[in-house]
């Protein structure tokens, strides 16, 4: 889960100036990568293989 100090740990490590644009991008990754963790920690991620078979009914 996305927290205020993680969102305030991002605002940190950014330069001087910087766009709205890439703190929403920063903060988005953040919070995609906290879900994978969840997802990973919580056994709901699919294998190589069962993710390369069900790309493979929409890449063909």
């Amino acid at each position: 889960m996305l927290t205020k100090e993680k969102i305030i740990e991002a605002i940190s490590d950014m330069p001087g100036t910087f766009s709205v644009d890439d703190l929403l991008d920063k903060i988005m990754l953040i919070q995609k990568i906290e879900i994978g963790i969840e997802q990973s920690q919580a056994g709901t991620t699919f294998s190589t293989n069962e993710a390369k078979e069900r790309l493979g009914k929409w890449l063909r």
